[in-house]
């Protein structure tokens, strides 16, 4: 567990970019709870899917697949603006009650 990222409520969302290619990135995705973290591999495509591989509680896949789902489907728009495709790197928080 990655004390730096383990919060004391809530969830963090980690996706750090492993490699791209022209149809999309792999990322190494983690969830951080305050008891327990999970990690595994995301898959994103600049059609705005997502495969995520993470053995983790349902509710907790769901939050990382919209985080997900939301940089892939800005995937276009960032490479138009002359912008990286794929971040190297996106953090988020989830706190008590902001739902999935």
């Amino acid at each position: 567990m990655n004390r730096d990222l383990t919060p004391t409520e809530g969830v963090r969302l980690l996706l750090e970019r492993h490699r791209e290619d022209a149809a999309g990135a792999a990322y190494r995705a983690a969830i951080y709870t305050p008891t327990a973290s999970y990690e595994g591999l995301a898959t994103l495509r600049d059609d705005g899917s997502v495969t995520i591989s993470v053995e983790a509680p349902a509710e907790l896949v769901e939050m990382l697949t919209m985080a997900a789902r939301l940089l892939a489907r800005g995937a276009v728009a960032r490479r138009e603006e002359g912008l990286p495709a794929w971040p190297a790197r996106i953090l988020r928080w989830r706190g008590p009650g902001r739902g999935q």
